[in-house]
């Protein structure tokens, strides 16, 4: 699924007056967990459990 990040034609940026985009984002990626993966890992790891468990299974494996 590909994002289109442009506006819809109706939304006249010119009438919001003083809007800053980008104004929330450090706040929103402060308090949320989401990583975004590659394509291609998605393709390995097709759902969540399955991203944890390789994640576990790499903590488990490391040096302390």
């Amino acid at each position: 699924m590909e994002f289109e990040w442009d506006l819809r034609p109706e939304y006249d940026l010119s009438t919001l007056k003083g809007a800053v985009r980008g104004k929330h984002f450090e706040g929103y990626r402060a308090v949320t967990n989401l990583a975004l993966l590659a394509p291609e890992v998605r393709a390995a790891f097709p759902t969540d459990e399955a991203v944890n468990e390789a994640l576990r299974s790499v903590m488990q494996n490391r040096p302390a």
